[in-house]
């Protein structure tokens, strides 16, 4: 760990990742003395897809884009991640290649933790194994969900879907929850549509008193959260 990170900030990083969420506190100190910070300035690849992974990365500040390339070369934006958010965890437990790209949106300050430390931590924390194979679970829950969604529901549908998705609980207000920026393009991306169907599914969520919006970000009531 590098010397302007402290272990307690790292430690307090971790623990609100889902990945380490039940994780003791022991196991988290462990984790903590491997990290290593890294950091990166906008529009940089940190992961690209196809190529080998050495280590999983836990963003501390900045935002950053997962997309994959389309049988046609374009980009797919499959969604975004912000401070607290994690990636890069598979190719550390099977050694196949990145099956996505990860770019930064803004200066971006990483936790890194490398494959040896991991697979050895997980080796040594029975505990912290099973942590881990409940959030990946948890993942391969979502991703069913959405590839359900892209499959058979409708525009509408799949656009509320994706907002209930990535909308977070704002510290200073308990009554509603706001997406990250995101422009009408990036969601057409994300729910495999085209923009414009996207900008008529969004209109109608709004004229429903489902939806607002605050600049690029999108406001929904948190009583709609699953």
């Amino acid at each position: 760990m590098t010397d302007t990170l402290t272990r307690e900030e790292a430690r307090e990083s971790l623990r609100v990742i889902p990945l380490f969420a039940q994780a003791s506190d022991d196991d988290l100190e462990s984790i903590a003395t491997h990290l290593i910070e890294r950091r990166y300035p906008k529009n940089t690849t940190i992961v690209e897809e196809g190529l080998p992974g050495d280590y999983m990365y836990v963003i501390r500040e900045g935002r950053v884009k997962v997309s994959k390339a389309s049988e046609d070369g374009r980009e797919k934006i499959m969604n975004f991640f912000d401070a607290g958010d994690f990636f890069g965890e598979m190719a550390l437990l099977d050694r196949q290649p990145r099956s996505a790209s990860v770019k930064t949106l803004c200066p971006v300050r990483l936790l890194a933790l490398s494959r040896r430390d991991f697979l050895e931590l997980l080796r040594s924390s029975p505990d912290l194994a099973l942590c881990v194979i409940q959030e990946l679970s948890r993942r391969l829950r979502d991703t069913g969900e959405q590839a359900s969604s892209m499959s058979f529901q409708k525009v509408q549908e799949r656009t509320r879907g994706l907002f209930e998705r990535m909308a977070r609980a704002e510290e200073d207000r308990s009554d509603v929850r706001l997406t990250p920026a995101l422009t009408h393009q990036q969601i057409a991306d994300m729910i495999g549509t085209s923009r414009e169907t996207v900008t008529r599914a969004v209109k109608q969520l709004k004229r429903d008193g489902w939806l607002s919006q605050q600049g690029k970000r999108y406001v929904i009531p948190m009583t709609s959260a699953a």
